[in-house]
């Protein structure tokens, strides 16, 4: 047994990983407790290993954020603003196709778009973008719309969730990213995001796109008032999806940016819950092939230290992502390709260009 997992007191847990037994509820908090931060790692790297073998995988991307208008308002969000907020803004389709020229001459493969719950665009507005973006760019992927901005969109078209999505993909639509998910506790949500689409409602839509062959992402929000067993109830629920419809590509730990929002007093997370944050996903997720350590939410360098904790891909170049940001994160808005690569390989893996659905380029 590796030495480090000996003596943290988790042996039992170490044993059922090298087995590939699924972990259970109980499991999940005991790893949350541990303070042995080095045996997380190691267990959450055999499972890497075993999945990934040496490969670290980033994208060449660009990132759209089309409107910080909101009808939500969430107390974490330092994005989202009234329409006649200081700061509030909608972009034209004419300045989404724009920001897609600028980046012509650029190996971009995926555009990801996502944004406020705008109470003043018309669904037709989602539907030209998609078609416009693809005039411009015709082999771009776009990852687009998370699931409460799908639910919203049948909100206000008066369609069915499964027709929406049905109108999206025949526009352009490739893939939905995994944000809104915050925490499923209706503790949490009643405290932080009363009018956000319910942990049901966005289990359900997400299960709805896989079952149309539109492939999604998953997310966590943690370090804010949730507890460790909020969030194993959180990855379990996302595994048992995954169980019935294997359309997740990846789950993303988000660490809480407290800057700017109703919830500035709390402290921002720490590197140690970070990476533990990724170890734990990585063990307790067993039907997700790839943990995402993104870069913008904890940095380049933790990113390259999460490689080592059960996380094979930190997300792409990214260039302009302006939620993060507006809740006051430090990070670079963008990183190069060469400096990607410099992170993956120092970190003793191999770079792997992908697009959105990891398809090795």
């Amino acid at each position: 047994m590796n030495q480090s997992i000996g003596d943290s007191g988790l042996d039992d847990i170490y044993k059922k990983i090298k087995k590939e037994e699924r972990l259970s509820f109980e499991d999940g908090v005991r790893l949350y407790r541990s303070n042995d931060i080095i045996a997380l790692g190691a267990m959450a790297d055999i499972v890497r290993r075993k999945k990934n073998g040496n490969k670290a995988y980033y994208i060449y991307n660009q990132h759209i954020n089309y409107s910080n208008i909101c009808i939500n308002l969430c107390r974490f969000c330092a994005f989202g603003r009234k329409r006649e907020a200081d700061g509030a803004y909608e972009m034209t389709i004419e300045e989404i196709c724009e920001k897609i020229r600028e980046r012509l001459n650029e190996p971009v493969s995926e555009v990801h778009i996502v944004g406020g719950l705008n109470p003043d665009l018309p669904y037709s507005y989602y539907i030209e973008m998609l078609k416009e973006i693809k005039k411009v760019r015709p082999s771009i992927h776009i990852q687009g719309f998370t699931v409460v901005e799908i639910a919203h969109l049948a909100d206000i078209s008066g369609k069915s969730v499964e027709k929406v999505l049905e109108e999206l993909a025949e526009a352009g639509l490739g893939s939905i990213p995994g944000g809104g998910a915050e925490v499923f506790s209706a503790r949490v949500r009643e405290k932080l995001c009363p009018k956000k689409l319910s942990p049901e409602g966005w289990i359900n839509t997400a299960k709805i796109s896989h079952r149309l062959g539109l492939r999604s992402n998953a997310t966590m929000l943690y370090g804010h008032i949730e507890t460790y067993e909020e969030r194993v109830e959180h990855l379990m629920a996302l595994r048992d999806a995954q169980d019935e419809t294997g359309g997740f590509l990846c789950f993303i730990p988000l660490a809480f940016h407290p800057g700017n929002t109703d919830l500035e007093s709390l402290s921002a997370t720490t590197g140690f819950d970070d990476l533990k944050n990724v170890a734990v996903a990585r063990l307790m997720l067993d039907n997700f092939d790839h943990i995402k350590a993104y870069w913008i939410m904890i940095g380049p360098k933790l990113a390259q230290i999460a490689l080592s904790f059960g996380a094979d891909d930190i997300d792409g170049t990214v260039i302009e992502e302006k939620i993060t940001h507006m809740a006051g994160a430090e990070t670079s808005e963008a990183l190069t390709e060469k400096e990607l690569r410099k992170l993956i390989r120092e970190a003793g893996r191999d770079p792997v260009k992908r697009d959105t659905l990891y398809n090795e380029l």
